[in-house]
């Protein structure tokens, strides 16, 4: 499932808990599919940090962690 399917499924998910609640077996597929979600922007965040440099006085470059 791609990052939009699963997104839309969540979405989709959350509108039908809205409008009238949620079987057990949907409440745990959208509870999983929340951490995936969560777990991809975690990776795409870190990845983002992983490309900070700090430059100083001295344009020495260093890495952020």
């Amino acid at each position: 499932m791609s990052m939009d399917e699963t997104i839309a499924r969540i979405n989709e998910l959350s509108r039908k808990q809205k409008s009238g609640g949620l079987t057990d077996s949907e409440r745990e597929e959208q509870s999983r599919l929340r951490q995936i979600y969560l777990a991809a922007i975690r990776k795409s965040f870190r990845a983002q940090l992983d490309q900070i440099e700090i430059v100083d006085d001295d344009k020495d470059k260093k890495p952020l962690h």
